[in-house]
């Protein structure tokens, strides 16, 4: 069973000061040009460098970072299926070394418990090692209250604390920040003047500003990267030598931390070291690792084990692995839109895909419902996540949550919900389709919808719209036109029901007529049935599952008595084996028959590339020019469809296609986010058009229809000469003529 969902409002549960409304971060974010630009240059480079990384670990271990992440992700499931036991063990094995244990339900109880321990030694200087739950439970403000200064002593840290501001990033709080940021900000507090390029010189003159705060500190703070059940040891893993004074100099050591990071034995503690230097970093090692197994001798060490939502978070079924993370930001660092925004409107303490999963359980629900509407669910979270945690999937759960019970949104998910409702009729959404077609017929300038500049604003100066065509692909006579089978494939003589897919049926009808003829010219009897609409995905990731099963089992009992099933859209393959059973979860005969169809649907390119297989050369005929390829996130961090795409047309058209950087990055399209977030699909589609204008290549070849648009769109606004086309399309052109 699944918990129940976070509540709006909880006694402890509260959001720490000084943390603006999602509508003002994400506006202050768009604002800074630092921040896109910063991150660009990060996230390429940390890309490139972690994957040699783990090529290095995995060439170390013998074992594949699959194995290896599936194993630490077992000894962390080990704990949080009988947390109980492993908080005794630790607690007892740390009390006998002397330390004191303390467990805390949330955020006011653990800043009371620390404020309660300073009174009493009459602490009112503290130095910080980092620490995100110290963020979380708004530790610093409920210190100054109390007149207790407490002096971030990370470097990022402690510029962020100078600046007024909080940290972008689970690893590097200050990466949002430029260097010619940073030396003016030391020139004014430190009265001495800086260079942006003098890094050195302005490090020096930190660690002489903070050495003071160190000798004379009544409590050091930190937190931990794991605690060790079997010895009652802190493990804390730095690259600055801060967090060894911070745990050793002042009388007082309080450690802040969640339960959630115990492992069993000090060998598990080092295979999360092995994972999560290079996961955050790209590093084999960080500089420092420090375990602290008892107070240095005349010290103390209070830690204090802090709930604040955690145990509701373990308690549910679909989102308690996010308890197994280890903060090291992979996910952020490979998030498309965490690049455009980064971490203050991306999150809200924890930023990046995993503080759109946590937010919701430390801070309630509203804390959680803006930033939703950034997640583009391309899944590359997932991929890179050193203990495999499910994202992409908790995400969309918490969208769920939103939808159904964010407070102050009631007028507008009456409003959503009905408007769901509509589309899961195939007949609304058909009149629908041809009032606007014959509206913007006027507008209508080829593939695209020329609109006036002044209609043409946040959402679309950067992405011209497309053009509504009179008639949807069912309804015109060439999806059904027969052709002679071009060469006999595995497929040859299979029923195959073609899944046109809602947006390319209304919007690009060329798409399914074109993969009917390549799956005819496979020798395939198509089977195009005249109920079929939507398979439920726009719906579902909007959060509103019961439209969504609405449409989902519509498009289940469309399938019956075919052999197979093909789509054109990967996206809705994607829906069809992996959130359907999400979907129908509680009923049975559903996911019953949901399940069924797992072995029986491809996307387009899938089965092009498998049963129905021409041979190579045989669509050689045609354009000869150079192509470049952009493979649908999804596909391949969902599917795993890694360069199939790119060996497809390569080996059917005998054409050269030219590598494309980021192929893999999603394009931005990302569903109904370049509509809520428009910026965030405009960032992401400048860095996708970036690339494509790298290649050279002139004609830009993709696999799903959501894609085509928004590419073909955004090429257009930036007058960006390539054409962009589904391969259906690239490769149906080459077809004999029937």
């Amino acid at each position: 069973m699944t918990a129940e969902p976070p509540p709006t409002s909880r006694p402890g549960i509260r959001q720490p000061p000084g943390i603006a409304p999602f509508a003002e971060r994400y506006r202050k974010a768009l604002a800074d040009p630092n921040v896109r630009e910063g991150l660009l240059g990060f996230q390429r480079a940390w890309r490139g460098t972690r994957d040699a990384q783990i090529v290095s670990l995995e060439g170390i271990t013998g074992r594949s970072f699959d194995a290896l992440r599936g194993e630490f992700s077992a000894v962390k499931d080990a704990v949080l299926a009988d947390p109980a036991r492993y908080v005794d063990q630790f607690r007892a094995r740390a009390e006998a070394a002397g330390a004191v244990v303390t467990l805390v339900r949330d955020a006011a109880e653990a800043n009371a418990h620390i404020v309660r321990l300073c009174r009493e030694r009459g602490v009112t200087l503290a130095v910080k090692g980092k620490s995100m739950v110290s963020e979380e439970i708004g530790l610093n403000t409920a210190l100054a209250a109390e007149g207790i200064n407490a002096v971030e002593t990370d470097l990022g840290e402690w510029l962020l604390q100078l600046a007024g501001d909080h940290p972008s990033h689970l690893v590097m709080p200050a990466i949002h920040k430029r260097r010619g940021q940073v030396a003016e900000l030391l020139t004014r507090v430190l009265g001495e003047p800086f260079e942006a390029d003098d890094i050195p010189g302005m490090v020096a003159s930190v660690r002489v500003a903070l050495r003071e705060h160190f000798l004379n500190a009544g409590l050091g703070l930190t937190g931990a990267n794991a605690l060790i059940a079997e010895t009652g040891t802190v493990m804390l893993v730095t690259n600055e030598g801060n967090g060894r004074m911070t745990s050793s100099l002042p009388p007082l050591h309080v450690v802040t931390v969640g339960a959630e990071k115990i492992v069993p034995t000090l060998a598990d503690a080092v295979r999360q070291v092995r994972l999560l230097a290079r996961s955050a970093t790209a590093q084999p090692i960080s500089t420092y690792t420090t375990f602290i197994s008892g107070p240095t001798p005349g010290h103390e060490l209070h830690i204090v084990l802090i709930d604040n939502g955690r145990s509701r978070m373990a308690a549910d079924t679909a989102m308690a692995s996010a308890l197994r993370c280890i903060r090291c930001g992979a996910c952020a660092n490979v998030c498309p839109a965490y690049q455009v925004v980064g971490g203050h409107a991306f999150g809200h303490i924890y930023t990046g895909p995993i503080g759109l999963v946590t937010t919701a359980y430390h801070h309630g629900i509203e804390a959680a419902a803006g930033p939703q509407s950034l997640c583009v669910s391309c899944g590359a979270c997932a991929t890179v996540c050193p203990v495999d945690i499910t994202l992409p999937a908790q995400i969309l759960e918490v969208r769920r949550q939103v939808f159904a019970g964010a407070p102050g949104a009631r007028l507008r998910q009456t409003v959503t919900r009905a408007a769901w409702r509509a589309f899961a009729s195939r007949r609304l959404v058909e009149a629908g389709s041809r009032a606007l077609s014959v509206v913007t017929a006027p507008l209508r300038r080829g593939r695209f919808t020329r609109l006036p500049r002044v209609l043409a604003r946040r959402h679309l100066a950067w992405r011209t719209p497309p053009a509504i065509p009179m008639r949807p692909a069912h309804a015109l006579d060439a999806l059904y036109a027969p052709r002679t089978a071009l060469a006999r494939t595995d497929a040859s003589g299979r029923r195959v029901m073609l899944f046109l897919q809602c947006v390319a049926d209304r919007v690009a009808p060329e798409v399914p007529v074109a993969a009917a003829a390549l799956l005819r010219a496979a020798g395939v009897e198509v089977v195009v049935p005249p109920d079929q609409h939507c398979c439920g995905l726009p719906a579902f990731d909007a959060g509103d599952h019961d439209s969504a099963r609405r449409m989902a089992r519509a498009t289940i009992d469309a399938f019956e008595g075919v052999d197979d099933i093909v789509a054109v859209a990967p996206s809705c393959v994607v829906a069809m084996l992996h959130e359907y059973e999400r979907l129908f979860a509680v009923e049975p005969r559903w996911r019953g028959r949901a399940q069924a169809l797992a072995g029986r649907v491809y996307d387009l390119v899938g089965y092009l590339s498998g049963p129905a297989r021409l041979p190579d050369g045989s669509l050689s005929a045609g354009d000869a020019s150079p192509v470049t390829v952009h493979r649908f996130c999804q596909g391949s961090n969902v599917l795993g469809a890694g360069d199939r795409l790119e060996r497809l047309v390569a080996g059917l058209c005998g054409v050269e296609v030219v590598p494309l950087a980021e192929a893999e990055v999603c394009c931005g399209f990302g569903g109904a986010t370049s509509i809520r977030a428009p910026e965030v699909g405009a960032g992401i589609l400048g860095r996708k058009l970036e690339n494509v204008r790298a290649t050279g290549a002139r004609v830009l070849v993709t696999d799903n229809p959501g894609c085509v648009i928004h590419l073909r769109g955004g090429a257009d606004a930036a007058r960006l000469p390539v054409r962009t086309l589904h391969v259906a399309e690239y490769l149906a052109a080459r077809l004999p003529r029937p």
